[in-house]
């Protein structure tokens, strides 16, 4: 009898200790909460942070820089976190860190540094969204970006949009990196007039190549794109115009060498004021 009541006993001790060893586990790994995740918004899938807030890009952040300071810093505050947690469908090689020209570190998706916007009041709110032209939603799979920038041509010499020389930041496209989109104003309605069939031009200009089309910002018309088949490759247009890299840009963000070469207006930078390619 003894012997029973010893073993009982024995087995409630260790059921105890059992509990209490998985509570402290517990207690010392709590569920970890991601610092970026996806969320479904009103706009499709978007980078979130802290409770569910939307994280934007900054359309004259493109070359990497973090450019908005002061009261803009004020109505965008910047994201930042030391060791990312990432959710499932993120990768880590996205996400980097820089340091601003204020001193403080931001965190950086794809190169473009993120903010949240200030009257966004709750998890899903999205009023950043295309806010003085220049604010986008980030989207973790943007095919085509907005940059803005002042434009400068191989030659050193400053350019604004409508291909004159003069100063002042023009919104242009750029793919989901920041390098620069052209068009070739030779080229005719879906019709790529440059690249020759063995593609030994191609470094000079090379094809923007894009299988499908992801997501675009919502001051463009993604009815305005389209792919064309160009010698078996895929090629994206924009209002029916070819687009393409310059070489000499080096795939550097930003770079906008291409829009004085070989004069002004052979190869401009695009955007929603573009008008459409010419038929044949």
């Amino acid at each position: 009898m003894k012997l029973f009541i010893y073993a009982n006993r024995f087995v409630v001790l260790t059921s105890f200790l059992i509990v209490t060893l998985l509570s402290c586990k517990d207690e010392e790994n709590p569920t970890t909460v991601a610092s970026v995740e996806v969320s479904t918004t009103t706009l499709g899938k978007v980078l979130t942070g802290e409770g569910g807030k939307t994280l934007y890009f900054f359309a004259p952040d493109v070359a990497g820089d973090a450019t908005c300071s002061g009261t803009c810093r004020d109505n965008w505050p910047i994201f930042y976190q030391e060791n990312l947690t990432l959710g499932k469908s993120l990768k880590a090689s996205d996400f980097a860190t820089i340091t601003r020209a204020d001193g403080a570190k931001q965190t950086t998706f794809k190169g473009w540094p993120l903010y949240y916007f200030k009257n966004d009041a709750k998890a899903g709110d999205v009023a950043g969204e295309n806010v003085g032209n220049v604010w986008m939603v980030a989207k973790p799979n943007y095919t085509v970006q907005l940059a803005s920038r002042q434009l400068v041509g191989n030659d050193g010499k400053s350019y604004t949009f409508d291909t004159k020389e003069g100063t002042g930041n023009s919104i242009f496209l750029t793919d989901s990196t920041g390098r620069t989109l052209y068009a070739f104003a030779n080229d005719k309605k879906n019709v790529n007039k440059y690249t020759k069939a063995d593609f030994s031009n191609d470094g000079t200009w090379p094809i923007f190549q894009a299988a499908t089309l992801g997501e675009v910002p919502s001051a463009l018309k993604k009815t305005d794109f389209a792919t064309i088949t160009v010698f078996g490759k895929t090629q994206l247009t924009y209002k029916g115009w070819p687009l393409y890299y310059f070489g000499s840009d080096n795939a550097q963000r930003g770079s906008t060498k291409g829009v004085s070469v070989p004069r002004p207006g052979v190869w401009p930078v695009v955007n929603a004021t573009s008008v459409e390619a010419p038929n044949l």
